[in-house]
């Protein structure tokens, strides 16, 4: 059964985030391997970050985790000591571990001198919020540095985007690529009610570009894990809100109820 969704499905955003992530990043390399040409190959590489937000987020994308929460009202008056009472907290901050997240990359490389060409970032939570937005920013850089092209999808509307720019227009998710040697950033912001974009994925010059259906990838990924059996639509999608209209718009749906 196919997302009731035209483009992204939100409610993808939420615990089975993870999960998606990577199978996503499979099957963008499944469709691209065939329209590359001898010189070049695909591959799937993972970089671990510790995530230690303490962070709602945290629990909404690792359930297992702990989280912190406000204090319960105590029922009993607070315990004296000697004559006097403490004062009750104002939250329980339990002890957090910080959760190792895998993340994948999908690179195109030089199939003779094993030289990146093209590095295709997903985001993660933990690349959109701090402390992890700090050392991906620095990621980004390194990698334009290096003569690499960078695609970035952005398929998550809670956290603070990586990109920073005065022009950049709101949307709920945002596609960028910045292409080697160029300061300019190529940009697709989508909303819900959109269909993903294909994009241009770039290759060593003189090579044309190649190109990338994400609207593809997400339907194969979402029918290939029949991921309509772990989604409750009847739900509200996961944070932050959409707003009445956007909520009014998604009952009339096939699929969601009214």
């Amino acid at each position: 059964m196919p997302s009731p969704f035209p483009g992204m499905d939100p409610y993808l955003e939420g615990h089975l985030w993870p999960d998606v992530h990577n199978s996503l990043a499979y099957l963008i390399s499944v469709q691209l391997t065939p329209r590359l040409g001898e010189p070049y190959v695909v591959h799937l590489n993972n970089y671990t970050v510790e995530d230690t937000s303490p962070e709602e987020d945290v629990g909404i994308m690792y359930p297992d985790v702990e989280i912190f929460r406000k204090a319960d009202k105590l029922k009993e008056p607070a315990e004296a000591y000697g004559n006097r009472a403490t004062t009750p907290e104002t939250m329980i901050l339990p002890a957090i571990k910080p959760v190792d997240v895998r993340i994948p990359v999908v690179e195109i490389k030089d199939r003779k001198s094993n030289k990146l060409i093209t590095a295709i970032e997903i985001l993660s939570p933990v690349n959109k919020r701090r402390p992890g937005l700090q050392p991906y920013r620095e990621k980004r850089l390194r990698l334009h540095h290096a003569g690499v092209h960078l695609i970035e999808v952005d398929l998550l509307r809670r956290g603070e985007r990586p990109l920073a720019h005065p022009y950049l227009p709101k949307s709920h998710y945002l596609i960028t690529l910045i292409r080697a040697g160029q300061g300019q950033t190529q940009v697709w912001a989508v909303n819900v009610k959109e269909p993903l974009p294909v994009i241009p994925v770039p290759l060593k010059a003189p090579d044309k570009d190649t190109y990338l259906d994400l609207g593809k990838a997400l339907k194969d990924l979402y029918e290939q894990r029949a991921l309509d059996k772990s989604i409750d639509y009847s739900e509200a999608p996961p944070r932050p809100a959409f707003s009445e209209e956007e909520l009014e718009w998604m009952k009339g749906l096939e699929g969601i109820p009214g």
